[in-house]
Order: structure tokens, then sequence, then C-alpha cells
């Protein structure tokens, strides 16, 4: 009788000591690639507030433009690198080390996606004008993305080197060059903006060497590293097989992130539509701003998911998959209250850290309580679809988010802002639904799946490759 009392016992002890190794497993990636995705991001922050002090119609021209080309460049190149999320992260977990350099090489006709690009970016200035925009902003618009056209080429293959890397956990790597490469970029970017007088080119130019520094980086550390050695191994006939696995997973994907990508942009394009356009327009950006600087935080814990689950899937433990999961979806909840808290917290002061005009910071102060709700429902779906991507439901994804917001989220921000005459908040109320809408579904996606069938559909797929091989 006492042993059964004692092993009834010890089972729970068993169960928080596996929630906690895996608590420290997910930390061990979340926590150094929140760094890495800030710092990417602070490179066009940087950029942008060295363009803002060269003038207004700069500034303008820069901010569209980079508007611009995340939605038709950057977002693409993102999102369909994500789909080695899948490949290598389930290959790594079935030991088919060999497989992580095939697909990473096959992904790299990737490139190959950045000449269309460049040439769309080229033609900017019309195709702004076309949609109404100032003809000397645009002007100076162009000029930004055409100069932002070497970036192209190093993002690609840096997001193919990251996603390589992370589904292997080896992001300390990833951690240190980008805080290297941003701490370089600050005088390079100055130099060539001021020193050089290449002004607004020069903000752009910078971020394409940042980035080449940041590839060449860990191209070295790659072919260096012992961690790599055997990943890194390629033969020329998996990587031709490879290229249409990559697509499979790389269309859904990419169409799956620049939905929700896009919905925020959409919106802050249709503030510009109502009656009093500075103030929602500066709201509404200040929000996106904010919404964006935490975004990466949850991303970050979506990335882990996604490592984990991927890699407890490919090597058969469907049970490990589902307590990876469990471990992060804690770290995020930890995380929004901390968040929200903060932001809460600083209601009555946070529009000042943008403007001074006293109208934008009293809208911001009653906006807040919105914005942390927001949050709070945008680390649940940020990190359910890093379980999305992690196990392969990047089609079922592209479905939610298209139907979250742009069957629900953006037609009742334009029937709450337009039809009902309810300004900006109700934009955002609109974006909101549909962020909501989406958790809502990609929970239901989660608590229905069955973690068994899958790991079996990772299994049956690396055998597939291998005997194509």
């Amino acid at each position: 009788m006492e042993d059964r009392v004692s092993l009834a016992a010890e089972k729970p002890r068993r169960w928080e000591r596996r929630l906690a190794e895996e608590v420290k497993r997910s930390c061990y990636i979340a926590l150094p690639m929140v760094v890495v995705m800030e710092s990417e991001y602070l490179l066009r922050v940087v950029s942008m507030s060295m363009v803002g002090h060269l003038g207004e119609l700069q500034l303008a021209g820069a901010a569209i433009a980079i508007s611009f080309t995340n939605v038709t460049g950057f977002s693409l190149l993102f999102g369909m690198a994500s789909a080695l999320e899948t490949l290598c992260g389930q290959a790594y977990g079935a030991q088919q080390f060999d497989r992580l350099g095939a697909y990473t090489y096959g992904a790299m006709i990737l490139i190959l996606v950045c000449i269309p690009i460049s040439i769309l970016w080229v033609y900017i200035d019309k195709v702004l004008m076309l949609l109404g925009q100032d003809p000397f902003v645009s002007s100076q618009a162009r000029k930004f993305s055409v100069w932002l056209i070497p970036a192209l080429f190093p993002y690609a293959i840096l997001q193919l080197i990251v996603h390589y890397l992370l589904s292997q956990s080896l992001v300390f790597p990833m951690l240190w060059s980008s805080v290297v490469v941003l701490v370089l970029h600050v005088p390079i970017c100055w130099a060539l903006v001021f020193r050089l007088r290449f002004g607004i080119a020069g903000a752009a130019l910078a971020i394409g060497i940042s980035y080449t520094v940041n590839v060449v980086l860990l191209v070295l550390y790659v072919y260096r590293s012992k961690a790599c050695e055997k990943t890194r191994a390629m033969r020329l006939e998996d990587v031709f097989s490879s290229i249409k696995e990559f697509h499979r997973f790389a269309i859904p994907s990419v169409v799956m992130i620049c939905l929700e990508w896009w919905s925020h942009e959409i919106i802050v394009l249709l503030s510009g539509l109502l009656p009093n356009t500075q103030l929602e327009t500066s709201m509404l950006s200040i929000f996106l701003i904010i919404d964006d600087l935490h975004y990466y935080i949850p991303y970050s814990f979506g990335v882990a998911a996604s490592t984990r689950v991927s890699n407890e899937l490919g090597a058969g433990n469907p049970k490990a998959a589902k307590m990876a999961l469990l471990a992060i979806s804690t770290l995020g909840a930890l995380e929004v209250i901390i968040a929200s808290a903060i932001l809460f917290s600083t209601h009555s002061i946070l529009g000042y850290a943008f403007t001074e005009e006293r109208k934008v910071v009293n809208y911001v102060k009653d906006m807040t309580p919105l914005l942390c709700f927001t949050i709070f429902a945008d680390t649940i779906q940020t990190i359910l679809s890093g379980v999305a991507r992690g196990s392969g439901w990047q089609g079922i994804g592209t479905y939610i988010n298209l139907g979250s917001y742009y069957l629900i989220g953006i037609p009742m921000a334009i029937v709450l802002g337009f039809v009902c005459h309810l300004k900006g908040k109700e934009l955002w109320i609109g974006l909101t639904i549909g962020i909501v809408m989406q958790c809502i579904l990609l929970t239901l996606v989660t608590c229905f799946t069955n973690w068994q069938k899958q790991a079996r559909k990772a299994k049956e797929r690396m055998l597939k490759e291998e005997l194509a091989c």
C-alpha cells in the first residue's frame, strides 16, 4: 500500500521535472532569439532615425519605402525561409543530419525570388503615385528602395542560415553575430548618411552592408564549427531532390505569414482615409511600432515552439512535443502578463516617447488597455503559429489567417471605422477581432491534433526522402 502511495506521489514529481527541463530547453532557444530578432528590427529603426535628421521629406519617403519593401520583399523571403522550420527541424529530430544541409542548400533557390522583387522596387515611385502618394515623397521612397536592393540577397541567405541553425538549437552564434552587427551598424550608417553625404541612400545601403556582415560571420561559423560538421555535408543529388519538398512547404508558409503581416499595414493605410488623418494615423503608427517591438518576443517563443515540436515529432516523441507546447505556452503567459503590466502602468506617459502633441498622448493613454488585450491575444496566436510551422500545418494556418483577417478582422474594421464613423480606435478593434479569431481557431486545431499521427507523418516524410535519395 505504501509503495502505491509513493509511486502515485512520484508520478507528478516526474511530470514537474520534465516540464521544468522543457522550460529550460525552451528558454535556451527563446531568450537569445529575442535579442536576435530585436537586433535585426533595430537595424531599420537606426537607419530611420538617421534619416529623420535629414528632413521631414526624407523621413516620409523612408517610412513609406520601409513599409512597401517589407510588404513586397522582406516578408516574402522571411515566410518562404520558414519552410525550413518544418523540414530541418524534423530531419534533425530524426537524426538524418545530412538532410539539413540538403534542405538548406536547396532552399538557396530563394535567391531567384529577389530578382523580380528588385525590378518592382526600381519602379516603386510609379506604384506609389498610382496609389495617390505625393510625387516628391515617392521620389525619396524610390531612392531608398533602390539602394536597399543590395540588402535583399544577403537577407535571403541570412534567413536560411538562421533557420538551419535554429533547427539544431545553435542560437548563441546568431546572438553574438546580431549584436556585433547592430553595434557596427550605427557608425556605418552615420558615416554613410552624414560623413560621406549619401543621405537617404546611405541609410538604405547601411542595412545591406549589415546583413552582408551578418551572413559572413554565420557562414564562417557554420564551416568552421564542429557542431555543424554532420549537418553541413552536401550531395548534389540530395539538393535537387530537396527543392521540390522545400517548395511544398515554402508556398503555404509565405502565404500564412504574409496574410498576417499585411493586415497590420492595411489598417494603417485605412487610417489615412479617416477625417482627422494626422491624429488617427499618428496614433495607429505608434501602436504599430509598440506592437512590432513586442511581437518579436512572442515570435521568439514561437520559434522555440517550432524548433522543439519539430525536433520531437521527427524523433517520434509526440508526448515530448506536447510537453514542449505546454512549457512554451507557460513562458508566453508569464511574458505577456509582465509586458501588459508595464504598458498599463506607463499608459499616461507612453505617448511622450513618440511625440509632444497632447492630443496624440491622450489618445494613446485611452487606447493602451486595448493594446494590452491585443498583445495578449497576439502572444497566444504567435506561439501557436510556431507550433503550426513545426508540425507542418502551414496549409491550415493559411486558411485560418485568410478567414480571421480578411473575412472577419479587416471587414469589421472598415464597418466600425467608416460605416459607423467610430474612427481609428475602431480600426484597431477590427484588427484585434481578427487576431482573437485567429487565436481561437489555432487553439482549436492544436487541441484536436492527433500528435501520434503527426509524429508518424514526420517519420514517413523522412523515410520517403531517404528512399528518394
